[in-house]
């Protein structure tokens, strides 16, 4: 145990200043040396999930002995065995998962502290320098070693004041992914309301004088979890921070790689397919959406939403069109069970998300997941306002929200709250080519927003710009915003301009290409969490190469 690590942890959070660390699932001792030796205040051995055996959590505490580093050790359950083993070993405190009562927390308290304070066994192990400081190593154990539940689960919720209570809480970590788990959201990081929810936890927490931390989910998260008041904040997992790091590096040179549960990797290939894979054989035709073509909706007064891709024209999974304001028109506050994207295309728009208000410019693009309540007004009182919307869905319904939000102006360069609502700006946003004479930004998708359903973004067209022919595993819709398109699906040709709207069905070979002296603009959305494309030859879009012919 290092008490000298965690006294300089402890005396951190009493001047309420944030603890930065690592949590660590990979083998490799060396995760924990660069952790170590590049400052981080504490490590988490994960052996709850994961193939960590105990020989190589003990090569990770070895790692860290020396350093101002606090070791800790997740183990896979509340259970004496585990927590004696993690501490006998040299960990310098434990976390424990799916703590959901004040009971539990006291009995993992118990667990971890020698008697008479609590049951556990003396051992002659590392901690006690294999049985050569056994009155060294008791007398300082109890006072210094660390003991952190994890709030995992909705249950949890009404028993935080009490678990602030216990002897020996001091702070309390939150699982995000396991509470959206159990508020019926799996697979979400943080389902609709669990932002909330856990902030409002959190408060409770800190006004009994106790700290609280959890996993940021990026960089911008890191930021925002420090301003709400975490103070033992996680800048990731040695997995995913890598894979981010990854990602990154491939996009620059143009591929978009993401996981699937298999394993295999859905990167671009570099070298183009002879044929689509015979799995996305389509069963529908494209269909081109012009303007004044689609379902036309009065949403509100003033308020006209014209559906161009949806299940009307058998998309699925993805519904985009035109939201068209009169002057001063509004929309009242509501949520949707799907994620919606909105987009200024002209006008003067405010949306107000659960109270936090934005004011957009041309192309700026804000997403909000599912669940959030949110409103959109046009501020102009003479002028039209126009947004182009895309929505998770091929069904779109929404709920109309009474409730009282307290509202607060958002910087004019403000880019969202990491977990709920994100606003990409046009004017700064990241730009990468995926084409020649190509220019085009990634507004949203499943890793700038955990759980989101869909991907989306903008590209730019310069005279002869153009994509290679490729399909996607899942609809896609295209609008072309400014300009003139040439759209090119399996030899058939088609024009668009002037916010036509393109349906690409999954497994539909095409590519767009500006045959104009002019920039071309568009917008597009996969109703997919990934933009994903997959190359194949070009003869794959012509007529005589149609790789669907019977």
């Amino acid at each position: 145990m290092k008490t000298a690590a965690l006294r300089a942890f402890r005396k951190k959070l009493a001047a309420n200043l944030p603890v930065y660390g690592l949590w660590v699932t990979l083998e490799a001792p060396s995760v924990t040396e660069i952790a170590v030796a590049m400052g981080l205040d504490w490590i988490v051995i994960d052996a709850e999930h994961g193939h960590l055996d105990w020989k190589e959590i003990v090569e990770h505490l070895r790692a860290t002995v020396r350093s101002d580093t606090v070791a800790l050790v997740r183990v896979a359950s509340l259970d004496s065995a585990l927590i004696k083993r993690a501490l006998d070993i040299g960990a310098d405190g434990i976390v424990v998962p799916w703590v959901e009562s004040a009971d539990q927390f006291r009995q993992a308290v118990a667990f971890a502290h020698y008697p008479t304070e609590g049951t556990r066994g003396i051992g002659a192990e590392r901690a006690t320098c294999w049985g050569q400081c056994f009155a060294e190593h008791t007398d300082e154990a109890n006072e210094n070693v660390l003991v952190i539940p994890i709030i995992e689960t909705v249950k949890t919720m009404r028993q935080v004041p009490l678990m602030t209570q216990v002897e020996g809480a001091e702070m309390f970590f939150f699982g995000p992914a396991d509470y959206s788990a159990t508020a019926g959201y799996r697979g979400q990081w943080e389902g609709p309301g669990v932002a909330e929810q856990i902030l409002s936890m959190k408060d409770v927490i800190r006004r009994a004088g106790k700290h609280c931390g959890l996993i940021a989910s990026s960089e911008a998260d890191i930021t925002a979890r420090t301003d709400q008041g975490f103070r033992m904040i996680g800048l990731g997992m040695d997995t995913g921070l890598m894979i981010r790091s990854l990602r990154s590096a491939l996009q620059q040179v143009k591929r978009s790689p993401t996981l699937r549960a298999s394993l295999e990797s859905q990167s671009t290939p570099t070298t183009p397919l002879e044929r689509p894979p015979e799995s996305m054989r389509p069963d529908r035709k494209e269909v081109m959406c012009p303007i004044g073509s689609g379902n036309r909706i009065e949403l509100n007064p003033g308020v006209m939403f014209e559906c161009l891709v949806g299940g009307h024209n058998k998309a699925r999974n993805l519904t985009t069109g035109w939201v068209t304001f009169a002057p001063s028109a509004a929309l009242p506050c509501h949520t949707h069970t799907f994620t919606e994207s909105i987009t200024l295309l002209s006008g003067s728009a405010s949306v107000e998300v659960e109270g936090r208000i934005y004011h957009l410019k041309r192309m700026d693009n804000l997403v909000i997941p599912a669940g959030l309540a949110h409103t959109a007004r046009n501020v102009s009182n003479k002028e039209p306002l126009v947004l182009q919307v895309a929505m998770g869905t091929d069904t779109p319904s929404r709920t109309l929200v009474n409730q009282f939000f307290s509202r607060k102006t958002m910087p004019d360069d403000s880019t969202g709250v990491p977990g709920a609502e994100r606003v990409n700006r046009f004017a700064t946003a990241h730009r990468f080519a995926a084409g020649p004479n190509t220019e085009f930004i990634d507004f949203f998708n499943e890793t700038l927003v955990p759980g989101i359903e869909m991907s989306g973004g903008y590209g730019l067209f310069k005279p002869g710009g153009r994509l290679p022919a490729h399909v996607h595993d899942f609809d896609e819709s295209i609008c072309i915003i400014s300009g003139s398109a040439t759209c090119i699906v399996e030899g058939r040709r088609y024009r668009m301009s002037d916010g036509a709207t393109a349906l690409q069905p999954r497994g539909r070979v095409h590519y767009f290409i500006n045959e104009t002296q002019d920039t071309m603009e568009m917008l597009w959305v996969y109703a997919g969490p990934m933009p994903e494309r997959i190359i194949v030859q070009e003869q794959c879009a012509t007529e005589a190469g149609d790789p669907w012919r019977p």
